[in-house]
């Protein structure tokens, strides 16, 4: 069922003093509301930003009497840019407009409540104000807004989440507790129904008192319905009658006693108060007495002992005194009206409400205290209060005057010594709130002293009344949280653990307790932070731990969580003259905070935390400037490439440094690229592998130059036997005569300095001369441009498509028969270009200039090394050119050349040298 959706205010254009757009957050009869800056440009804009994702069903507007915009648009999204000022207005989703009344025919003394009925989702409402409408009031021409009101349901509804809402609803909204009928889905049975209670026309003319009053009886009607209890429910539906019109009589008497207080008339203002008091006591009497109204919505239990206070993060099924204060002031309706103790009776009526009763709806702010886990050293030992049942003082700090200790424990006296005149001017207001005695035993020089008037200050506060006057509770607070400061400093830690306890209590359960406003929550906040952060760098090692971890706890209180405080304190730059413990704590805070918050919303922004990192990387403490790197990491795993810019350039000056050695190395591991030294340790495997295949390469090459040997000599052999049966020319000597036209070369040394696959001899023609020949100048290899090895042209294409590393990129075209790459091959196909290829038996196939030539191994030699031959073969003009530079007389022949051919009697292996020894060549 749709429900007042509660928010908080993001950001603003602007405001006039006084009139902050954080007043649209309070609904009542005396709020101010929003105005502009006076002669403000236009338009103006406010962004709210609501609880939880929801569905807005219908938006309320009280427009103020004669600063009026023309025209209010609205715009709605689910985020908020990383940087929202100025606003990137493509993130918002435009819902529409309205157009306000001039007003003209009032006189400008009416508001204007606009109410638009919408269907959107999101989280973000961004209000846009358009020029103002001109009249005689309006000098400054500015425009405002009294109050502002969103309906809605959660976007994703469900059991589980509507407790959420409640609870969030509590902290974000004043006059809402966790009994608003406006939360139960089962109103009316009917789901697009809207409780009147929700509209804001009854908050903004209801006494707040009344008005919440109203809202527990509505409730308890509900309930009585449900039990069919219809007698019950007809007293309250007439006493909720009767409670709107005195409501709204308290709202206007609350409106002419600020008026004259305004006016400095504090004779009427005095009486309007008094005439307010008596005509509320008179109400509540009357109910009480038609058993309608119990005396539990109004104040506390009474008095209970401190005991139970002792250990407030007990497990929830504890022994049910330990719960006493909390439940009770929303269950009373089981020990004031008759008929429900009659159905449910109970011999401990304190305790009974607590298991006996029947509302379904329980408080989402006074539990919290059960579940909650205070600072560890509270849980482990007891309070003082438990220590005099005991007769023991177990603490854990040495002081001066332990026999003033001693005897306090053991007598049970509380009488610390007097004020000074100093601290009498010093504490006078709040002296004047909570008493003299009070104060004088938060100002003793004894440390048990001063601990047991923070917990009388904590029993004070858990028994006062709901129905206490807001300016009271207000007092009290305010001279509650300078006590809590002064705490603060103590040196004793019992005190200050003490105080951090008070300080919870204060923001988790007595503001959301009496609907205080998030005014008082800030003021509470903003008076104790700086005070806490001052700790964390105490030369105490357990002090520093403590204050750092409460400081990580409120901040994540949902009171707190909302109002952004505490992540503008922590990346604020450091002081260059601080301390190393407050520099390293502030640091540690802010990467623990930064984890559990982000930077979406929180008051972490990319911009404050990259700032304040990058002046910490400078810092003289090595642990800070480590922090500061761990943290811009984080920040570059959620934004990545903005971070760079907060960054100098990624080159070999900035790595000299190295923490931005450091960065960038982690950035490139976030990304998944190696690092520099990765890089680095890869080119030298790399480089060693090469090396090592290489010289495997030279060595199975020589083996087969030697097996190529033993087989030309073994053929040399036979036939020298074969000649030997022939007549032998011998000369004198008896020695075989060489023919005369053969240049006589001795048999075993035939295949020394020679190609065993061009033909050609040359006396450079070594191990290593060989190798670089085939590398670069042999006409009948050529290498890979994919794998960088060297083959024979003559088996290029089969390489390609069954040896090469990327022979799965090959394809073979039916054509031509040779390899192309398959993303080329479907058009190479398709426009038939190439020169269809002929059988093996009929043609070789050239891959260099894709030609048919005559078959046979003796037609690659003259194909590939001939004058006339391939024209694509890039090694063919550099060996011409060597040919015509030799000089006479040189042993060294070529085939296809006139002369002596002696390299063509050595036939080159058929298939190739890949096929046949499957040898490759890497370069060197």
């Amino acid at each position: 069922m749709p429900h007042k959706i509660g928010f908080v205010v993001v950001s603003s254009s602007g405001h006039e003093d006084g009139f902050s757009a954080r007043e649209l957050m309070i609904h009542a009869p005396t709020v101010s509301g929003w105005r502009s800056p006076r002669f403000c440009q236009f338009p103006q804009e406010i962004v709210l930003q609501m609880v939880e994702r929801c569905r807005i069903r219908k938006l309320q507007l009280l427009a103020h009497q004669y600063m009026i915009s023309s025209k209010i648009e609205f715009y709605i999204s689910e985020s908020l840019p990383e940087y929202f000022v100025p606003y990137q207005a493509e993130r918002f989703r435009r819902l529409g407009y309205v157009s306000l009344c001039d007003n003209a025919k009032t006189g400008c003394k009416a508001r204007e409540l606009k109410s638009v009925y919408v269907d959107a989702v999101g989280q973000f409402l961004k209000l846009i104000f358009h020029q103002n409408h001109v009249n005689k009031y309006n000098i400054y021409n500015q425009v405002a807004l009294v109050a502002v009101n969103i309906i809605g349901d959660p976007a994703d509804f469900s059991d589980e989440s509507s407790n959420t809402s409640r609870e969030k609803l509590i902290d974000h909204y004043l006059g809402h507790s966790s009994e608003d009928p406006a939360l139960d889905g089962t109103y009316t049975g009917k789901p697009d129904y809207i409780s009147p209670l929700d509209d804001l026309a009854f908050d903004m003319y209801q006494d707040p008192e009344v008005a919440q009053i109203i809202r527990k009886l509505d409730e308890r009607k509900r309930d009585a319905v449900q039990k069919e209890r219809y007698d019950y429910a007809k007293k309250l539906k007439q006493a909720i009658a009767d409670l709107q019109k005195v409501g709204e009589r308290l709202g206007r008497y609350e409106v002419e006693k600020r008026c004259a207080v305004e006016k400095e008339d504090y004779d009427l203002a005095k009486e309007k108060k008094q005439q307010m008091e008596q005509y509320r006591a008179k109400v509540y009497q009357q109910l009480e007495l038609h058993n309608l109204m119990d005396a539990e919505l109004l104040r506390r239990p009474r008095d209970l002992p401190l005991q139970p206070l002792v250990h407030p993060g007990s497990p929830r099924r504890q022994n049910s005194k330990a719960l006493l204060p909390q439940p009770e002031e929303p269950l009373t309706e089981n020990q004031a009206s008759e008929p429900l103790l009659q159905e449910e009776p109970c011999s401990q009526p304190h305790i009974a409400p607590q298991h006996t009763t029947g509302d379904p709806v329980l408080p989402a702010s006074e539990p919290q205290p059960n579940v909650s886990v205070e600072m560890l050293p509270y849980d482990e030992r007891p309070l003082p209060a438990i220590h005099r049942q005991q007769g023991a003082a177990l603490m854990e700090c040495e002081v001066s005057d332990d026999a003033d200790v001693s005897e306090a424990h053991k007598g049970g006296s509380w009488e610390p010594e007097p004020l000074t005149e100093k601290a009498l001017r010093e504490a006078s207001s709040a002296i004047d709130v909570l008493g003299e005695t009070l104060v004088a035993g938060a100002y003793s020089k004894t440390w048990s002293y001063r601990e047991e008037a923070l917990l009388a200050l904590y029993k004070k506060l858990m028994e006062i009344p709901v129905g206490t006057p807001k300016e009271d509770l207000k007092n009290l607070l305010r001279a509650s949280i300078f006590l809590i400061r002064r705490a603060m400093k103590d040196i004793v830690t019992s005190v200050f653990q003490a105080s951090l306890k008070l300080l919870k209590m204060v923001i988790t359960q007595y503001i959301p307790k009496h609907k205080l406003s998030k005014l008082e929550t800030t003021h509470c906040v903003e008076r104790t932070i700086p005070t806490l952060l001052s700790r964390t760098g105490d030369s105490s090692a357990r002090l520093r731990i403590i204050a750092s971890n409460f400081i990580q706890e409120m901040a994540l209180f949902k009171e707190v969580k909302s109002l952004q405080i505490i992540p503008t304190y922590l990346v604020q730059p450091l002081k260059a003259n601080s301390s190393t413990h407050l520099a390293m704590s502030q640091m540690d805070l802010l990467a623990r905070l930064l984890k559990d918050l982000g930077t979406e919303g929180s008051g972490f922004t990319m911009d404050n935390v990259m700032k304040f990192s990058v002046s910490a990387l400078e810092h003289r403490v090595f642990e800070v400037r480590e922090t500061a790197v761990r943290i811009i990491l984080d920040v570059y795993k959620q934004h990545r490439a903005s971070v760079l810019q907060y960054l100098p350039p990624d080159d070999s000056s900035a790595r000299k440094n190295v923490l931005y050695k450091t960065l960038f190395e982690g950035f490139a591991k976030i990304d998944g690229k190696p690092t520099e030294a990765e890089i680095r340790a890869q080119k030298k495997a790399a480089t060693e592998e090469a090396e090592k295949q290489k010289k495997e390469e030279i060595k199975v090459l020589q083996g087969q130059l030697a097996a190529l040997r033993e087989v030309q000599a073994e053929v040399q052999e036979k036939e020298s036997e074969s000649s030997s049966l022939k007549p032998r020319n011998q000369d004198a000597h008896g020695r075989k005569a060489a023919p005369p036209n053969v240049a006589e070369i001795p048999d075993n040394h035939y295949l020394d300095n020679l190609c065993i696959f061009c033909g050609e001899r040359n006396e450079s023609f070594t191990e290593e001369g060989l190798d670089l020949h085939y590398w670069k100048h042999c006409l009948m290899l050529t290498r890979c441009d994919y794998c960088k090895q060297v083959v024979e042209i003559a088996s290029l294409t089969e390489h390609l498509l069954t040896e090469c590393d990327k022979k799965h990129g090959f394809g073979k075209c039916y054509r031509c028969s040779e390899a192309v790459l398959k993303e080329e091959l479907p058009r190479h196909i398709k426009t038939k270009e190439c020169n269809p290829a002929k059988s093996e038996k009929l043609a070789n196939r050239c891959p260099l200039c894709h030609e048919n030539f005559s078959p046979g191994e003796e037609a690659w030699k003259v194909h590939l090394m001939g004058p006339t031959g391939c024209t694509m073969n890039l090694r063919r003009t550099h060996i011409l050119h060597r040919v015509q530079a030799l000089l006479p007389g040189k042993t060294m022949t070529k085939a296809g050349n006139s002369g002596l051919k002696a390299g063509s009697k050595i036939p080159t292996p058929k298939g190739g040298l890949s096929k046949s020894s499957n040898r490759t060549f890497t370069k060197r």
